[in-house]
């Protein structure tokens, strides 16, 4: 799957721009510090193809992410305080609202967004969701202009590893999986995906990750609660075995029941070639973790 819209350049240029501290900053340097992501206003003077540019902001501490958010927003919106630099958002669009729902960010903005097509599209959705990323508790971004989603798109969900392995050459393989989801019913539905497996990448990486990222399909919603990661998974012959934290499933969020969770990510592994069966450890102990039956949760059992 070709994902190299953006040269990897731009990407290794910011983080360059970051890392070094050459970046613009307010008068008032206090707080914590963000990064706003803009264009060269120039795009000649953007030798070898390197477009992003950064410029810092201070949030202040007070604030919680939900603030933060916002306030990152509105200021991408009103554009680069620096004449060399440009915003990738058109004027005019406004945001009409920002949700953070667990580690999710769900963006709303107005008509102006939708104008966008192409590259300059994925280069404003790439700027929102590095904006948005770099704050420890958001790790996947959702944009939407009116309260709907552009047809036109190839995702519609974004987080930071898809800008920064966006080059085809950073793609060693894929896998075809089925990935389970909620449907408006609150049964769980697959949802057929083409993952893009990195190096260092297993398979069974690929398929966890994208089921802690959410559903592609508007009915959908996702089927493990808001925060829910996971530790560590591996596989043994065809056995995968999924370690989880004690102290988050007791944190795990009552939207989504924990046996239902449980079940999502069995059914989903199995889908794989290479996977039959799955054990659930708890810190690192293996751990008769149940989906509501007499038996725990291995290989493809069903949710009665």
């Amino acid at each position: 799957m070709k994902r190299c819209l953006i040269p990897i350049s731009c990407v290794l240029c910011t983080l360059l721009l970051v890392a070094c501290g050459l970046l613009g900053g307010g008068d008032t340097q206090e707080g914590v510090p963000c990064q706003l992501y803009f264009r060269e206003s120039d795009l000649y003077d953007s030798a070898g193809g390197d477009i992003f540019r950064t410029e810092t902001m201070y949030l202040e501490e007070d604030l919680d992410t939900q603030a933060q958010v916002e306030t990152l927003l509105e200021a991408l919106l009103e554009g680069p305080r620096s004449e060399f630099l440009s915003s990738v958002i058109p004027a005019g669009t406004s945001l009409l609202s920002a949700q953070v729902t667990g580690s999710r960010a769900l963006v709303d903005f107005s008509a102006g967004y939708g104008a966008l097509s192409g590259v300059r599209l994925t280069m404003a959705d790439y700027a929102v969701t590095l904006t948005l990323t770099q704050l420890p508790d958001i790790a996947v971004v959702r944009i939407t202009v009116q309260g709907q989603e552009l047809a036109y798109r190839d995702r519609q969900l974004f987080t930071a590893r898809d800008v920064m392995l966006s080059s085809e050459e950073d793609v060693v393989g894929t896998v075809e999986a089925g990935l389970y989801f909620l449907n408006q019913d609150g049964v769980l539905t697959e949802e057929r995906k083409i993952l893009d497996l990195y190096e260092g990448d297993t398979q069974v990486m690929a398929v966890a990750r994208a089921l802690e990222q959410g559903p592609e399909t508007r009915d959908l919603s996702a089927s493990l609660p808001d925060n829910f990661r996971i530790k560590t998974l591996w596989l043994e012959d065809d056995t995968c075995y999924v370690n989880l934290s004690s102290a988050q499933l007791r944190q795990a969020e009552a939207g989504v029941p924990l046996d239902t969770s449980l079940q999502a990510l069995s059914r989903s592994l199995c889908t794989l070639d290479t996977v039959a069966e799955v054990r659930f450890l708890v810190d690192g102990e293996l751990a008769d973790l149940h989906t509501g039956e007499e038996t725990p949760v291995q290989g493809n059992e069903e949710i009665s």
